[in-house]
Order: structure tokens, then sequence, then C-alpha cells
């Protein structure tokens, strides 16, 4: 079936949900890191129970949860829509003003709010590919929160045309909007009891046709080392630099690879986001990834080496590392059933797509829900340039990514028994 005459709501939700500020906060211990995600999250509550949904709910903990009932009778998996609310500390969103570029037609795009910033094919090369379609932006001084309110625009627009079509036989649709996504921690607090899905799908994915069911497996890695503090006036042969030690490590890391400005594909990286101390402790905090995951132990030994080397340089110093796992990758959980991406694959060509599946150089809410019980691979929403002043998605994107959920919802209701 064709969706084509439908009066698609997507543009509209997505520029009122921008304009939102739901940026999550890295150095907060609450949940959410910042209650203004709930800010948005009220109003998603307020709009699905104004679509038929009783049962929509905002937590305590910043997640929405509600419920599509199945129309078929038959014994149909329930499935989640997931997107995650908050945007990326990297760049503010605060006061974000969507603009629309109706009807683009090649050529650079200009920020109102900052001329001197140019949205041009030559570094956005999927901008070309999007002639004819009407592309938004922010005004320049902000990002503008496509990753990942196009997501959550398009799980609005979905359930908003599905409730609208009563005939269209589906099992049961959970939906699923997290906090804290961007910062690490967006299925911290979800209750999969509650939640009651048995396989899932993010939509927070880039350009229209990719479907993503492989992601980076991530730990992060602290490195501590260890000085001795004396008075700078009676230092000699007794003070050892923390700073100096961890200067030293740091130089010694390799410049032409094992980190991200060097690598690509199916490459992993070790890539340090943190670095604070003294004379007494210097402290430097890494992210460690890679496709296998058995890799991410083969990484972090070598940085306890290169540690250990730093160290044997200045005697008296120290140093121990500290390693959390992070998420690992989805592929491990989706090859174990691989009908959850044969059944999207489908959707996609009912939608007129050729799918191309690719891997994730990162990870998604999908990566720990894979591991949470819920098989999780990631669908297309049009959000590129992310967490940059030039971020922009594309209408059309986000309404063949409502089209794409329509097919998908029926493939698993006809090839359920």
């Amino acid at each position: 079936m064709s969706i084509t005459n439908y009066l698609h709501t997507a543009e509209e939700r997505f520029t009122r949900y921008v304009q939102i500020d739901t940026e999550s906060d890295p150095n907060s211990e609450t949940q959410p890191s910042s209650e203004k995600q709930k800010d948005l999250g009220r109003l998603l509550v307020e709009e699905l129970i104004s679509m038929g949904i009783s049962d929509a709910e905002l937590d305590q903990s910043g997640y929405v949860y509600a419920t599509i009932p199945a129309t078929s009778q038959k014994q149909v998996p329930v499935l989640c829509f997931c997107s995650h609310v908050d945007t990326a500390p990297d760049v503010t969103g605060k006061d974000v003003k969507p603009v629309l570029h109706k009807n683009y037609q090649g050529g650079n795009i200009t920020f109102a709010d900052d001329t001197a910033l140019v949205l041009s094919p030559a570094d956005q090369p999927y901008l070309a590919q999007r002639i004819g379609d009407d592309i938004i932006t922010g005004s320049g001084k902000t990002l503008l929160g496509a990753d990942d309110k196009a997501g959550v625009a398009i799980i609005m627009d979905f359930a908003h045309y599905i409730l609208q079509h009563p005939e269209i036989p589906h099992g049961k649709i959970r939906i699923l909007f997290t906090p804290d996504e961007e910062i690490g921690r967006g299925v911290n607090a979800i209750n999969m009891q509650k939640l009651g899905a048995d396989f899932g799908y993010t939509l927070d994915g880039g350009p229209r046709g990719v479907l993503e069911g492989e992601s980076f497996s991530a730990d992060g890695a602290t490195v501590i080392f260890e000085g001795i503090s004396a008075h700078p006036g009676y230092a000699k042969d007794k003070m050892v630099s923390a700073i100096k030690v961890a200067s030293y490590f740091m130089d010694s890391l390799p410049k032409d690879n094992w980190c991200p400005e060097q690598t690509n594909e199916r490459q992993g990286f070790v890539h340090p986001v943190h670095m604070d101390g003294g004379v007494e402790k210097a402290t430097i905090q890494f992210i460690v990834r890679d496709f296998e995951t058995a890799q991410l132990a083969l990484h972090e030994e070598r940085l306890a080496t290169l540690a250990k080397a730093a160290v044997a340089k200045f005697p008296g110093a120290a140093y121990q590392i500290e390693v959390k796992e992070q998420y690992r990758n989805m592929r491990e959980m989706l090859d174990q059933n691989p009908f959850v991406m044969a059944n999207a694959e489908e959707a996609y060509k009912r939608a007129g797509l050729n799918p191309v599946v690719e891997s994730i150089r990162g990870g998604t809410d999908g990566s720990r829900l894979s591991f949470m019980g819920l098989p999780c691979p990631n669908i297309f929403t049009g959000e590129m340039a992310i967490h940059s002043r030039k971020e922009f998605v594309s209408v059309q994107d986000m309404e063949k990514a409502v089209e794409t959920l329509v097919h998908l919802v029926q493939v698993w209701e006809e090839r359920a028994k």
C-alpha cells in the first residue's frame, strides 16, 4: 500500500519539538540528567493521549511509554519503536530556531544567524542527493536537534497514521522515548518488564534507505597517574609530577592510527575525551571502540603497556587503569534473530527503497537494548551533520521513514503464525 495521499504531520511536529531545549548533562548524576527533557516528554504524552492512546505516560526517570493496540487476531510479536528526546551537549540546544528551505535546488545553504556558516554539498555530499526536498536547518547558533527529534516526529506521525487506519492489520506496538542517550545513559532505568516488547527498532539513523544492524562494541577506560607532591622550592629528587607523566603518556599515543581522526570503516580506535589533574594525580578518560568485542581487551592492554612505559620514565610514579563496559555490538544479538533485519529489509523494499545495510561507527539505545532482551536494529530518519551547527534533515526523508514503519508492522503481521 502507499500512503502518498496522507497529509503527514512529521514536519510540523519536528519544528515544534526542536524548539524545546532537551540537552542532556554529562556532569549530572540525576535521572534524567536534566529535568527539561521531561518538558518534551509531557508534550508527547499529551499528544499521544489526544490520538486515543489511553496508557501513554511519562515516568519519573524521563521515559515515555505508550501502546498502539493490535488490530490482528494473529499472535504477532510485540514491536517497540524507540527514539531519544535528548540532544547532545556538544553544541547548545537552547533557543533552536528551525528554518525550512523548501524545494532545495542545490548549492550552498547559509544560516540566518551566522552568515559565515555554510552548509555545502561539498562538505555534506548527501545534501546533493536531496534536490527537490524540503530541508530543515537551524539558524546557525545552535544544533538543530534532528538527532533524534526526527526519530521522535517520525514515530509520532506513524502513530497518528496507523491509529487513523484500523483496517491495517498489525500486532501490538509499544512506543518508547528515552532520555540521556547522548551521554550513554539512555536505557539505564528502562523497565523492560513494563515495556513488554519482543523486538524493537530505533529510529536514529541517517540517509534514506540505510538500515543499521551492527554497532561498535564500546568500553570506557580511565588511566590514572599518581605522582609525588613536594614544595617546588625544595622538590629536587623528591617531586614526581603526574601531569608530566600523563603528558609523556599522551605524546606516546599513535598519531597516524588507532585514533578516530585516522580510522574509518571497520577500524577500531582509542580516543582520549577528557584530561585533568595536578602534581599528585592526573586522570585521562578514554573511549575504546571496535566492531569485534574481543579487540577491546587488546586495545586496553595496549593502553596499559604505554602507561607502564610512561611511569618507567619517572621513577616513583604509578598508574592504574579502570575499565567500564558501555555497550556491545548489536549484531551479536541480531545474528541470533535474523528475521528482525529481514523483515525491515522487506519493509524498505515495499516503500520503494533499496535497503543499504551498514554498520554504525558508534552506538544507539538499540546497542544496549539488544543485550537486554530486545534485538533492535536502527532505521533511517534523515538526520545529518549531527552534533553540529550544520545539522539538517529532509522532510521527505522523515515521511519516507513513516511509510517504512507502516509497511514494517504489516510485514511482521503477515509473517506471524
